[in-house]
Formats: structure tokens, C-alpha cells, sequence
């Protein structure tokens, strides 16, 4: 399981990392947010949930990471992608810019949380 916790760290920073890089290049063209954009934004989501679950199974089956620093970066990386569904407005391009910024933001905490788990 540990492996494939480690497989998905990697999975989470590219997918938020990309995500966030398609979504802020289609917010600076004022194209309007659809098709692959989406879809990598919830990708990039899906990949933090599964990645906090696997965590977590770690955790139940006692695996510590080095650092307790470890665990605050991971739950903010999540809390960072999830937060636009509350707070973001309702314009579809202002929306697009709170999507983009917050997936980068995880993208950023989600290499710390790498940084301080090995």
C-alpha cells in the first residue's frame, strides 16, 4: 500500500500541476471553461481524495510519515483544491480563475507533503 501511495503522490503532481496550467492558459485566452479543462480540475480533485484515503489506510494499518508535517500539508492540499465549491462566484471565467489558483495552490502544498513524507 505504501507503494502505491508513493505512485499516486506522483500522479497528484502532475495532474494538479497540469490542471492548473490548462485551466490559467484557457483563463488568459477568455476562452470559457469546458471539455478537457474540466475534466483535468476534477481529475486533479479525484487524485488528492484518493490520495488523503490511502493516507489514511496508512495510518489504520500504522505507518507514520518522518515529519507530522506530512499530514497538515496533505489535508491542506485537499482543502485547497475542494474550497472553490464554496467559496467561488458564480461567473463562469471568475470561477475558472478560483479553480485554477486553488489547484495550484494543492499542487504547491502537495509537494510539500512529498517533501516532508520521505
Amino acid at each position: 500500500m505504501l507503494t502505491a501511495h508513493r505512485t499516486v503522490a506522483f500522479l497528484v503532481l502532475a495532474g494538479t500541476w497540469g490542471a492548473a496550467i490548462f485551466a490559467g492558459l484557457a483563463y488568459y485566452r477568455r476562452r470559457e471553461p469546458r471539455g478537457i479543462v474540466t475534466h483535468l480540475i476534477a481529475l486533479a480533485q479525484t487524485l488528492l481524495i484518493a490520495q488523503v484515503g490511502l493516507g489514511l489506510l496508512l495510518l489504520s494499518d500504522h505507518h507514520r510519515a518522518p515529519h507530522r508535517l506530512h499530514y497538515l500539508y496533505g489535508s491542506l492540499s485537499l482543502l485547497a483544491a475542494l474550497s472553490p465549491w464554496l467559496y467561488a462566484p458564480v461567473d463562469r471565467r471568475r470561477r475558472l480563475a478560483w479553480f485554477a489558483g486553488a489547484t495550484l495552490v494543492a499542487g504547491a502544498l502537495a509537494v510539500r507533503a512529498y517533501m516532508t513524507g520521505t
